[in-house]
Parts: structure tokens; sequence; C-alpha cells
């Protein structure tokens, strides 16, 4: 078995970790960045909701161990396999150019009898053709949600397969119809042909607390139905970019034990109640196993995208058209902000609907339609979660004067791919590790910058800075120093000496995108 391994992008104290979709399977898969067509658009899914008159331990006994709990939900969880036609890789022998071995192993012109060598290996061009393609196999779980057949996983437990097949719990094998997924999620709906299955019923993951008992049960390894008991160890969890930058992530974490093949099952609380889906895990090596550390995607966040799916055939998302970042404790110092809630506007996007309704860059969100904003994750989860075409209250923080913004939401477009770094000039820079030279028009353009774009080019930054350590990297353009425009390296390194040997705040142009970067100057 392998799986699809994430290098975690963050700095780590112990020895290296790995982020791996909990995925099992013949092959290592690669997530798709589109999305999928439904195949069922306009219907609904008709699913059980949790009754909260029941008390939350009534179902269980310390003493008797959690079996009641678990054995409603056993034949709601099934086992997902698929396959899918891939390159095949074509295997070349790294010794056949070397003359030492040619001269004693032959070089596959024959030995007199028409066999190739004299071991009776034929030469390279007597070699049978390799296929040009072969069929991948892969193993995941899901979880039934309605009586009449729909199956909730996870995006990589399907994506590109040709062929999806469910086996139950008593043991009948289903060929799936993929109704569509969201990848930026990484959730996909499932239906097959079958009638009066047990269905899972949905609990609410916003009452979900740190240190709650969970269980996670699935198809790990592929030895059959298992079921793991942990706590939840966390909420909230973000930036973990399993799906990319895009990724929309709002993890449970868990230390119940998640493994390869578990993905896509389900994370129940001690009531039976679905409050997640089993996603992703931290692991100490390649395709390697549960480290206590799990991911699973909420259930409330899941069951509005799973319904979205059904019903319109896609995923709509609100869009306010801006690009925000976390208020760090340097940022909030430079912006003169009493704490590092809400979130930082880095870039407007022109004639966006945060754009028309007057929101600037460098505006701090403090607050959604009344409710303060913890940080820019959850604002940007807050929005997505918006229908398009809905208005929202904002209260912003502009200097030191806050207001308040009502802004028509629009629905989230496809982002293209950021362009590349360009060439490798360098000139000393006032900013410790920091060269930069003027932005020209062909550098503009080879970093897909319109040509009025102004401000110096970073062309190389010391990995051992505090530069880097904020985020700095070659090819970003500095725009900004200190709230004031720089058009030519003179003026940058003016205003960076400027600093005096305090923290410059520099409003940095990153493929296109702004956002504020504060960094220590050299003393």
């Amino acid at each position: 078995m392998s799986d699809k391994v994430i290098a975690v992008r963050r700095p780590m104290a112990a020895a290296a970790l790995v982020l791996a979709l909990a995925l099992g399977g013949a092959a290592a898969w690669f997530i798709a960045a589109g999305g999928h067509t439904a195949m069922g658009a306009g219907r609904s899914v008709d699913i059980k909701v949790a009754n909260d008159s029941s008390p939350a331990g009534d179902r269980v006994s310390f003493a008797a161990g959690f079996a009641p709990i678990v054995q409603p939900d056993l034949p709601a969880v099934v086992n997902i396999s698929t396959s899918k036609m891939v390159k095949a890789e074509t295997a070349q022998n790294p010794f056949e150019n070397d003359p030492f071995f040619r001269q004693f192993f032959g070089n596959g012109q024959g030995n007199g009898n028409g066999n190739g060598n004299q071991f009776g290996q034929q030469g390279p061009e007597q070699q049978p053709q390799q296929p040009q393609q072969q069929r991948e196999m892969s193993l995941g779980s899901g979880v039934i949600v309605s009586t009449d057949g729909y199956i909730l996983t996870n995006n990589h437990v399907v994506d590109g397969a040709t062929d999806i097949k469910v086996t139950l719990e008593d043991k009948r094998i289903f060929k799936a119809q993929l109704i569509g997924a969201d990848p930026k999620s990484d959730l996909a709906v499932l239906k097959i042909p079958a009638t009066d299955l047990t269905a899972i019923t949905f609990g609410e993951s916003a009452k979900t607390q740190v240190g709650d008992f969970v269980l996670a049960i699935g198809d790990p390894f592929d030895v059959g139905k298992t079921v793991t008991m942990g706590i939840v160890s966390a909420t909230g969890r973000t930036g973990l970019r399993i799906e990319g930058n895009g990724a929309y992530e709002n993890f449970i974490q868990t230390d119940a034990a998640i493994n390869p093949g578990n993905s896509g099952g389900a994370l129940i609380n001690i009531r039976g109640e679905l409050v997640g889906i089993n996603t992703a895990i931290l692991t100490g090596e390649e395709g390697g196993g549960s480290e206590g550390v799990g991911f699973a995607i909420p259930v409330d966040m899941a069951r509005g995208i799973m319904q979205q799916i059904v019903k319109n055939g896609k995923v709509t998302r609100g869009y306010l058209g801006i690009y925000i970042e976390p208020v760090s404790p340097d940022l909030a110092k430079a912006f003169n902000l009493p704490t590092t809630d809400g979130a930082l506007v880095g870039d407007v996007t022109k004639d966006g609907p945060a754009a028309k309704a007057g929101l600037q860059r460098g505006d701090v969100i403090v607050a959604l339609d009344g409710k303060t904003v913890e940080d820019y994750q959850t604002l940007r989860l807050q929005i997505a979660s918006t229908p398009p075409g809905q208005t929202v209250h904002l209260e912003i923080q502009r200097g030191t004067a806050k207001q308040a913004i009502s802004v028509t939401l629009g629905e989230l477009p496809d982002t293209p791919e950021a362009a590349a770094a360009p060439g490798s000039d360098q000139t000393p820079s006032s900013l410790a590790g920091v060269q930069v030279q003027a932005l020209t028009a062909d550098i503009a353009q080879q970093l897909g910058l319109p040509a009025e774009t102004h401000g110096v080019v970073v062309t190389d930054v010391d990995e051992s800075s505090t530069a880097a350590e904020a985020g700095l990297a070659r090819g970003d353009v500095i725009q900004e120093v200190n709230r004031q425009p720089v058009a030519t390296v003179d003026e940058y390194n003016r205003a960076v000496k400027a600093g005096n040997g305090q923290e410059v705040l520099l409003l940095v142009n990153h493929h296109g995108v702004t956002s504020y970067v504060a960094i220590s100057t050299e003393q």
C-alpha cells in the first residue's frame, strides 16, 4: 500500500512529519484541482438528525464498553473500492548501457542461438512492448446518509476513478454513481441502487468540544471494518493545506486512530451521531500509520456541501472580493490595533463586491453580522458558507476609527495559477538578508503583473533572515514601506532606513495579490 503524502508547510521542532490523506490503495493518488459535475441535480437527501432531547450519555456505560453505541452505526459505514487507468511507467535496466555489464552479460545481440545473451535474456530491441496504461486500485470508506443509497465520502477517495464499488456490511456489492464532488472541501457524494439501508444519524459538530469522546469507524489497510476510540484533541484546525491553498478547512482533530483506508469513514460521538468525516493523519513517514493526530471534516460543514451537490449540481460560495491575512502581533503593532483579532485586508479585487461597497486595503474586519471575527480563517469560512446575493454587515477598523460597511456577496470564481518568479539581478537592500532591483516592464510581464505596477522586486532572500521567516520570497514586489509608496530602489532604501531600526511594514505584491508583512530592520 502507498498513500498520498503532503509535506506540512510549517517548521517542526521534532522529526520531520508529513500530512497524509488516510487513503488505502495499491498506488498513490494525485488530487485534481477541478470540480465534478453532479449527476442528480435538483434532488435533496433525506437524512436523520439527532434529537436534542436525548441526554449525552444515555447509551454508554463505561463498565459495559462502547458496543451499544457502535453496533447500530456499523452497517452505515461502507467499504469503497475504486479503479482508474493511469499511464504505465516503463521499467529500464540501470546497467543496460554500462560497458562492463555488456561485456560479461551480453549486449542483446544474441548468442548464436537467437535467444539473446548467454543467459537467455532478450536484448532491448526484442523486449515485448510495455503497456501504455495500467489499472490502479485503491480503497477507502464511506458513510450511508440516507436509506435510499446516498453515501458521503472524501473526494480523494474517488477522484479520477472510472469504476467505484461499494461493499455493504452484509457483503452485498454495488456499483456506485458519482453524484458530485467538491475538491476544495475534499468531499464527494455517491449513490447506489439500494433501498431500506441503515443510515447514520447526523449530530452537530458545532457542539463538539475538546475532550469529548469520539470513535472512528472505517476500513483501514483493507483489514475489514474497524472501530477506534479517542477524544477530540482540538477543533477549528486550519492551514493544513491538504487540498492546496484554495481549500476550505475547519478540521476536528482527534487521537482516535485513523489509518490509510479510513478516509471517508465516520467519526461519531458517544451518542452514536456523526460529527465528522475522517480525512487525514499526521504521520512520521510516507505511507505510515496513525501517530495520534488525525483530522475529520466537521459534519455541519459536510452536510451543507452535500446538500448543495445533490440539489444544485455544484457548490457555490459567497465572495467578497478581498484577500485577507492574519493579524500577527507585529502587524497589530504596526497598525496600532489593541488585539490580534480580526482579518487584515491585504488587497481588494477591482470591481468586486467589496470594492463597490468601499472596502480598502489596510482595513481590518473586526465583526461580521454583529459577531466578532476571531481570525481571518473564521471570516473566510463564514463568507464561503453564505449564499451569493446575500448582504453581510461588516464592522471595520480604518486607522483609529471604526465604521460599518454592508456588502452584497458575489459568487466565488475560479482563480488562475500564480505566475513564476523573475530573473536574478541583485542590488543591496537596507533590509537585512534581502536583495532587490527595480521593477521593469519586462519583469512585471514575467510576473504576470500589469505594466503600471510600481515597486521594487525581491531577487533574493537569505533563508536565515527575519524577512524569510516573515514570508518574503524571491519574486515578491514591495510596493509600500510603512504605508508610503515606493517606485525605485532609492525610495525603498530611504524608507527602510527611516524606520530607525524598528519594525518596518511592507505592502508586498505576491503573484498579483498584495498583503502586509512586518519585518525587523537591520540594526
